[in-house]
Protein backbone atom coordinates (compact mmCIF):
# COMPACT_ATOMS: atom_id res chain seq x y z
CA UNK A 1 0.00 0.00 0.00
CA UNK A 2 1.48 3.14 -1.18
CA UNK A 3 2.26 6.21 2.22
CA UNK A 4 0.58 9.55 2.93
CA UNK A 5 2.72 12.48 2.54
CA UNK A 6 2.23 14.88 5.68
CA UNK A 7 3.20 18.43 5.13
CA UNK A 8 4.37 20.25 7.81
CA UNK A 9 5.39 23.91 8.51
CA UNK A 10 9.02 25.38 9.36
CA UNK A 11 7.45 29.10 10.47
CA UNK A 12 8.69 29.68 13.94
CA UNK A 13 6.75 33.21 14.65
CA UNK A 14 3.95 35.50 12.88
CA UNK A 15 6.17 37.21 10.14
CA UNK A 16 7.10 40.62 11.62
CA UNK A 17 6.19 40.11 15.10
CA UNK A 18 8.18 38.38 17.97
CA UNK A 19 5.42 36.04 18.76
CA UNK A 20 6.16 32.35 18.35
CA UNK A 21 3.50 29.90 15.62
CA UNK A 22 4.11 26.88 14.02
CA UNK A 23 3.02 23.50 13.83
CA UNK A 24 -0.35 22.86 15.47
CA UNK A 25 0.43 19.94 17.27
CA UNK A 26 -2.71 18.10 17.37
CA UNK A 27 -3.24 18.45 13.23
CA UNK A 28 -0.39 16.70 13.01
CA UNK A 29 -0.62 14.35 15.70
CA UNK A 30 -4.08 13.25 15.75
CA UNK A 31 -3.67 12.35 11.91
CA UNK A 32 -1.05 10.41 12.42
CA UNK A 33 -3.11 8.11 15.05
CA UNK A 34 -5.54 7.33 12.61
CA UNK A 35 -3.56 6.42 10.08
CA UNK A 36 -1.38 4.42 12.56
CA UNK A 37 -4.71 2.77 13.58
CA UNK A 38 -5.20 1.98 9.62
CA UNK A 39 -1.82 0.96 9.29
CA UNK A 40 -1.14 3.19 6.69
CA UNK A 41 2.49 4.41 6.35
CA UNK A 42 3.10 7.96 6.33
CA UNK A 43 6.32 10.25 5.87
CA UNK A 44 7.00 14.11 6.36
CA UNK A 45 7.89 16.99 4.72
CA UNK A 46 8.42 20.87 5.42
CA UNK A 47 8.94 23.55 2.46
CA UNK A 48 12.96 23.70 4.18
CA UNK A 49 13.46 20.40 5.15
CA UNK A 50 14.72 19.38 8.95
CA UNK A 51 13.16 21.06 11.94
CA UNK A 52 9.48 21.69 12.70
CA UNK A 53 8.39 24.41 15.51
CA UNK A 54 5.15 23.78 17.57
CA UNK A 55 2.52 26.18 18.24
CA UNK A 56 3.50 27.05 21.91
CA UNK A 57 -0.37 27.16 22.08
CA UNK A 58 -1.79 24.03 20.56
CA UNK A 59 0.47 22.18 23.52
CA UNK A 60 -2.93 23.06 25.42
CA UNK A 61 -5.10 21.17 23.47
CA UNK A 62 -3.78 17.70 23.83
CA UNK A 63 -5.18 14.42 24.88
CA UNK A 64 -3.87 11.21 25.67
CA UNK A 65 -3.88 9.87 21.73
CA UNK A 66 -1.88 13.06 20.68
CA UNK A 67 0.73 13.26 23.64
CA UNK A 68 1.47 9.32 22.66
CA UNK A 69 2.32 10.64 18.88
CA UNK A 70 4.33 13.62 20.39
CA UNK A 71 6.10 11.15 22.54
CA UNK A 72 7.27 8.44 20.41
CA UNK A 73 10.80 8.72 18.83
CA UNK A 74 9.43 7.51 15.51
CA UNK A 75 7.41 10.99 15.54
CA UNK A 76 9.94 13.36 17.32
CA UNK A 77 12.27 12.19 14.68
CA UNK A 78 10.60 12.52 11.44
CA UNK A 79 7.96 14.56 12.25
CA UNK A 80 9.75 17.50 14.14
CA UNK A 81 13.70 16.95 13.83
CA UNK A 82 14.56 15.41 10.22
CA UNK A 83 11.65 16.15 8.26
CA UNK A 84 11.97 15.52 4.10
CA UNK A 85 13.00 18.32 1.98
CA UNK A 86 10.50 18.38 -1.13
CA UNK A 87 13.58 17.37 -3.05
CA UNK A 88 13.66 14.31 -1.53
CA UNK A 89 9.95 12.85 -2.17
CA UNK A 90 8.81 10.59 -5.51
CA UNK A 91 5.08 11.34 -5.46
CA UNK A 92 4.52 8.49 -6.65
CA UNK A 93 5.29 6.52 -3.59
CA UNK A 94 2.20 8.29 -1.97
CA UNK A 95 -1.63 7.85 -2.04
CA UNK A 96 -2.20 11.16 -0.50
CA UNK A 97 -1.14 14.52 0.38
CA UNK A 98 -2.19 15.81 3.79
CA UNK A 99 -1.40 19.82 4.94
CA UNK A 100 -0.78 20.15 8.29
CA UNK A 101 -2.41 23.85 10.46
CA UNK A 102 -1.05 26.37 12.61
CA UNK A 103 -0.70 29.79 11.47
CA UNK A 104 2.90 29.59 9.99
CA UNK A 105 1.63 27.90 7.13
CA UNK A 106 0.03 30.89 5.62
CA UNK A 107 3.86 32.39 4.87
CA UNK A 108 5.70 29.03 4.06
CA UNK A 109 2.87 26.68 1.85
CA UNK A 110 1.14 29.22 -0.53
CA UNK A 111 4.07 29.57 -2.62
CA UNK A 112 6.33 26.72 -2.86
CA UNK A 113 6.15 25.15 -6.31
CA UNK A 114 7.98 21.93 -5.13
CA UNK A 115 5.36 21.33 -2.76
CA UNK A 116 2.64 22.04 -5.35
CA UNK A 117 4.33 20.21 -8.13
CA UNK A 118 4.74 17.37 -5.60
CA UNK A 119 0.73 17.61 -4.86
CA UNK A 120 -0.21 18.24 -7.97
CA UNK A 121 1.16 14.72 -9.41
CA UNK A 122 -0.60 12.89 -6.44
CA UNK A 123 -3.77 14.42 -7.76
CA UNK A 124 -3.09 13.45 -10.79
CA UNK A 125 -2.17 9.56 -10.47
CA UNK A 126 -5.61 9.65 -8.95
CA UNK A 127 -4.83 10.59 -5.36
CA UNK A 128 -6.08 12.35 -2.62
CA UNK A 129 -5.04 16.36 -2.03
CA UNK A 130 -6.19 16.80 1.27
CA UNK A 131 -5.87 19.77 4.39
CA UNK A 132 -6.97 21.17 7.80
CA UNK A 133 -7.91 24.33 9.11
CA UNK A 134 -4.94 26.84 8.17
CA UNK A 135 -3.39 23.89 5.94
CA UNK A 136 -6.46 24.97 3.06
CA UNK A 137 -3.25 27.64 2.52
CA UNK A 138 -1.08 24.44 0.41
CA UNK A 139 -4.13 24.16 -2.21
CA UNK A 140 -4.79 27.67 -2.63
CA UNK A 141 -2.20 28.19 -5.10
CA UNK A 142 -2.06 24.97 -6.83
CA UNK A 143 -2.59 25.36 -10.84
CA UNK A 144 -2.46 22.47 -13.31
CA UNK A 145 -0.30 22.61 -16.55
CA UNK A 146 -3.36 24.25 -18.21
CA UNK A 147 -2.77 27.27 -16.11
CA UNK A 148 -6.34 26.87 -13.87
CA UNK A 149 -6.15 26.32 -10.26
CA UNK A 150 -6.81 23.03 -8.75
CA UNK A 151 -9.48 24.43 -6.81
CA UNK A 152 -11.32 26.00 -9.44
CA UNK A 153 -15.00 24.79 -8.87
CA UNK A 154 -14.61 22.80 -6.17
CA UNK A 155 -15.56 23.24 -2.70
CA UNK A 156 -13.47 23.15 0.12
CA UNK A 157 -13.39 24.97 3.32
CA UNK A 158 -10.78 26.13 6.31
CA UNK A 159 -10.00 28.76 8.73
CA UNK A 160 -12.20 31.31 8.44
CA UNK A 161 -12.37 35.13 8.80
CA UNK A 162 -14.36 35.05 11.86
CA UNK A 163 -12.14 32.63 13.69
CA UNK A 164 -9.29 34.76 12.47
CA UNK A 165 -10.92 37.75 14.48
CA UNK A 166 -11.72 35.99 17.57
CA UNK A 167 -8.12 34.42 17.45
CA UNK A 168 -6.59 38.15 17.29
CA UNK A 169 -4.96 37.41 14.23
CA UNK A 170 -6.98 39.29 11.54
CA UNK A 171 -4.77 41.89 10.77
CA UNK A 172 -1.68 39.74 10.93
CA UNK A 173 -2.07 37.04 8.79
CA UNK A 174 -0.98 37.76 5.45
CA UNK A 175 -4.54 36.76 3.56
CA UNK A 176 -7.88 35.21 4.49
CA UNK A 177 -8.66 32.15 3.43
CA UNK A 178 -11.88 32.68 2.00
CA UNK A 179 -11.13 35.70 -0.24
CA UNK A 180 -8.25 33.52 -1.65
CA UNK A 181 -10.14 30.87 -2.21
CA UNK A 182 -12.82 32.17 -3.94
CA UNK A 183 -10.66 34.33 -5.61
CA UNK A 184 -9.17 31.07 -7.51
CA UNK A 185 -12.38 29.89 -8.26
CA UNK A 186 -13.64 27.79 -4.92
CA UNK A 187 -16.39 27.41 -3.22
CA UNK A 188 -15.84 27.99 -0.01
CA UNK A 189 -18.30 26.36 2.61
CA UNK A 190 -18.20 27.16 6.21
CA UNK A 191 -19.82 26.00 9.64
CA UNK A 192 -19.86 27.25 13.28
CA UNK A 193 -16.91 28.71 14.10
CA UNK A 194 -14.53 26.28 15.77
CA UNK A 195 -16.42 23.19 14.93
CA UNK A 196 -15.89 20.25 13.37
CA UNK A 197 -16.32 20.54 10.09
CA UNK A 198 -15.42 18.53 6.58
CA UNK A 199 -15.55 18.72 2.87
CA UNK A 200 -14.87 16.29 0.72
CA UNK A 201 -15.40 16.97 -3.38
CA UNK A 202 -13.71 14.29 -5.70
CA UNK A 203 -10.27 13.96 -4.59
CA UNK A 204 -9.98 17.23 -2.74
CA UNK A 205 -10.82 16.88 1.03
CA UNK A 206 -10.69 20.18 3.24
CA UNK A 207 -11.46 20.01 7.11
CA UNK A 208 -11.80 22.55 9.52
Amino acid sequence: MKKVLIVETNITRYQGTNEPTGLWLGEAAEFVDEMQQAQIAVDYVSPNGGFVPLDPRSMKYTDAATMAVYEDSDFINRALKNTLKPSQVDPDDYTAIYYTGGHGVMWDFPDNPELQAIALAIYQHGGYVTSVCHGIAGLLNIKDQTGQYLIAGKTITGFTATEELIAGKKRIVPFLNRERATAHGAIFSQHRFYREYAITDGQLIAKL
